[in-house]
């Protein structure tokens, strides 16, 4: 305790980002270090898990002591330890995974195993003091597109998923084959303001009627056979014109599906998270579609999008105050299901 307030040490490491994080009361953080390495994987143009693993064996024990250190707190005033088990690389998973649990043992504090999902939604809680469950979110990552319905801290349901990649991965696969580098969302974020998003009309998926699901496999061939027949066909590639048009034909599906969950399930808030939820286009169309249906919007400022244990410390202390703690059987699961 703090002041009489609960503390809870996070830990997250399901990719390429070693975090520890010290949160007071679910929504109020006093440290959420962060370890990068993309500058280590941009080498290879996306994450190596044992590459990832082996950088945070490197960074945990530093970034634990920081993230006390940055807070102001002792272990002995930790009151619980929150970790993200899955979904995400389970190497990366252990370690993270093996950290909370030797602190959980050694200074005898509760353990909570934390959704990565769950913390994605929760970095709201954290940016909007006010926001509270019921609510449709948007999870919106390298590997996750989710359309989720909240219904609780602890409750929600899923009412749509990718079927082949996420939007993440589409954008960081179209920008290595745009030749922007790694990673690919903020890359092309940025160069589609220069371009013409109606330049080229890729096909928008929007699957079966009344589908929430999504499929972006389709439109990241579309982009590879474009610049196939525009280079054989001897013409320069407008790079940014393919980067704003490839972006807005996967944000009109996201957008258009999104806002029609919401209205349908008579939901009046949505909520962005996840990597992709930084992304500027899609907060501005949002934004757009959520006015006309009269609709408010959250998301998180950037630093709280990206994976940080900040968000899985929010959303461990709502399991924790649920009466919900797990013991040290808790194992990683890669592919977790929300």
């Amino acid at each position: 305790m703090k002041d009489g307030k609960l503390l809870t040490m996070a830990i997250e490491s399901s990719c390429d980002e070693t975090s520890v994080a010290i949160v007071q009361e679910g929504r109020h953080v006093l440290s959420n270090i962060i370890a990068s390495q993309i500058k280590v994987h941009q080498v290879f143009g996306g994450v190596v898990p044992e590459i990832a693993s082996r950088h945070h064996l490197d960074n945990i024990n530093h970034v634990t002591d920081q993230a006390l250190a940055e807070a102001g707190v002792t272990m002995d005033e930790v009151d619980m330890i929150g970790v993200t088990y899955g979904p995400g690389l389970v190497g990366a998973l252990l370690i993270g995974l093996a950290t909370a649990k030797a602190y959980a043992l050694a200074a005898d504090k509760p353990l909570v195993g934390v959704h990565h999902i769950q913390g994605h939604i929760s970095a709201n809680y954290i940016e909007h003091k006010e926001l509270e469950p019921p609510f449709m979110a948007l999870v919106i990552s390298g590997g996750h597109t989710n359309i989720v319905e909240v219904t609780g801290y602890n409750e929600c349901r899923v009412l749509g998923k990718t079927r082949d990649d996420a939007a993440g991965e589409a954008y960081d696969k179209v920008a290595r084959v745009l030749g922007l580098g790694y990673p690919g969302g903020p890359l092309i974020d940025k160069i589609a303001k220069e371009g013409d998003p109606h330049a080229v009309e890729f096909k928008r998926v929007f699957l079966e009627k009344d589908s929430l699901d999504f499929s972006f496999s389709g439109i990241k061939t579309g982009v590879l056979n474009y610049i196939n027949s525009e280079k054989q066909a001897g013409r320069e590639i407008q790079v940014a014109d393919v980067a704003a048009s490839f972006q807005q034909a996967v944000l009109d599906v996201i957008v258009t599906k999104t806002v029609s969950a919401a209205v349908k399930m008579k939901k009046d808030k949505i909520v962005l998270a996840g990597g992709v939820a930084a992304n500027s286009k899609l907060r501005s169309m949002m934004e757009e579609a959520c006015k006309k249906e009269g609709l408010a919007l959250y998301y998180p400022s950037p630093i709280l999008c990206t994976d940080n244990a900040a968000m899985i410390g929010c959303a461990a202390y709502y399991k924790y105050k649920a009466g919900v703690t797990d013991d040290l059987t808790l194992d990683a699961i890669p592919n977790l299901p929300l």
